[in-house]
């Protein structure tokens, strides 16, 4: 009989998106397609990425991200999160810093009940561009690029379109206009302090929630819209918060939570 390797993880999450946290040297040659398998909701774990997790000096850990259907990703806000409840779990700190693809964050513990972790992240600087027109023949929107350290189209609407999924595919289409992808969002203004959001994120599809996202979704409401330096970003799977003064550093405040950990079977 063939010997099965077992791969052990960790899942965790963060308003309902989810990670599997594995150390990096059971990626093995095809990290992608492992990937893929770890992340399927019918034969697999299930989870919307893995977080691959490595040491580097002067962190507590470095982490690569890659999305369920196995394509890179430069950051997760929500994963970063989740990996930082994991590493607390573990004897870490309570102030953690972890690389990432699109540079170091530092995660601070504001409190722990039970298996959730509350932190506020240091997310980067966002650079908010100027509105562009996208058209898809039948309708046209307009959104602003912003990047988190990693690319994201913010869309302000009134109400979310019935077929917002459907537009957000055509949208991320568009390799013209978006040439590495596009996590795109779709932005309700509720109040000057609250904004409502749905998110479609490139390989992982419609997510219940996302930090980048909101962060995003924040920032340009903050730049483009007048809106509060401090605003509760409501997603489907939970409400975070941001803070931002133009030219620091945004601050977002969210949980994460440790599910189960186990083992896949190879």
């Amino acid at each position: 009989m063939p010997q099965v390797t077992r791969i052990p993880f960790v899942k965790a999450t963060a308003y309902g998106n989810d990670f599997l946290i594995i150390r990096k040297e059971f990626q093995g040659d095809d990290p992608a397609g492992l990937t893929r398998a770890l992340c399927d909701r019918h034969h697999g774990v299930g989870a919307d990425g893995v977080e691959w997790l490595s040491d580097e000096d002067g962190h507590a850990a470095r982490i690569h991200l890659i999305n369920a259907d196995g394509s890179f990703a430069e950051l997760s806000g929500n994963g970063t999160r989740c990996v930082a409840a994991h590493l607390v779990a573990c004897g870490g700190g309570e102030e953690l810093l972890i690389a990432t693809d699109a540079g170091t964050k530092l995660c601070q513990l504001a409190e722990r009940s039970g298996n959730r972790y509350d932190f506020l992240t240091a997310m980067g600087v966002p650079v908010v561009d100027k509105p562009l027109e996208i058209d898809l023949g039948e309708v046209q929107y307009r959104g602003v690029p912003v990047s988190m350290g990693n690319p994201h189209l913010v869309i302000f609407v009134e109400e979310f379109p019935a077929e917002w999924q459907k537009d957000s595919q055509l949208i991320q289409a568009r390799a013209d206009l978006f040439p590495a992808g596009i996590n795109v969002e779709w932005v309700r203004l509720d109040h000057a302090a609250e904004i409502a959001i749905r998110i479609y994120e490139r390989g992982a599809g419609e997510t219940h929630s996302s930090g980048t996202g909101s962060s995003a979704s924040a920032a340009a409401a903050i730049a483009t819209r007048y809106c509060s330096a401090k605003l509760t970003v409501v997603s489907p799977g939970g409400a975070q918060r941001v803070k931002w003064k133009r030219g620091a550093s945004l601050q977002l405040e969210g949980s994460a939570s440790l599910i189960c950990s186990g083992e896949f079977f190879v």
